[in-house]
């Protein structure tokens, strides 16, 4: 079973919907649901699909190198298909689950595959991830940052 939260599979359809005609491949990744606000009846280390990366992070390093490093493996894979077919294609990239969406994007449309393609259930939760921050919570030093390279620090 694939469990996500409601929260991101709606904006997982909505960005389906907005780019389609063409397709979407987005990375995603889990929190245990002990983790989460109102996750009640799951295991606590159960995963569920909370997060996703934007798809165009290190496309200029793909561009050029080759190498998708703005996509990590993940836990799953969102992939819309806009032809409606349902289902893992030979050109969708992998991943241990897939999320499949079809037109008109509604909730009912998407479901979840492994990377067999073998139809795997799919529960939605309504529950929300920890809060986060991109804000350092380490103490700032109040002078300039010492350089190794000027060896050891004096303590007379």
């Amino acid at each position: 079973m694939v469990t996500i939260t409601r929260g991101l599979l709606s904006v997982l359809r909505e960005r389906a919907a907005t780019r389609d005609p063409d397709g979407v491949t987005v990375a995603l990744d889990a929190t245990a649901a002990g983790d989460l606000d109102g996750a009640p009846g799951l295991e606590p280390t159960e995963p569920v699909l909370t997060h996703f990366y934007l798809p165009e992070a290190g496309a200029s390093v793909s561009a050029v190198f080759g190498v998708d490093i703005g996509r990590p493996s993940g836990a799953a894979l969102f992939v819309s298909h806009p032809t409606g077919r349902q289902g893992v294609s030979e050109t969708d990239d992998l991943a241990a689950a897939v999320l499949v969406a079809t037109p008109p994007y509604e909730e009912s449309d998407v479901q979840a595959y492994d990377r067999r393609g073998r139809r795997l259930d799919l529960a939605v939760v309504d529950a929300t991830p920890p809060e986060e921050s991109l804000a350092d919570e380490r103490p700032v030093a109040d002078g300039p940052a010492d350089d190794p390279a000027d060896g050891p620090a004096d303590d007379d």
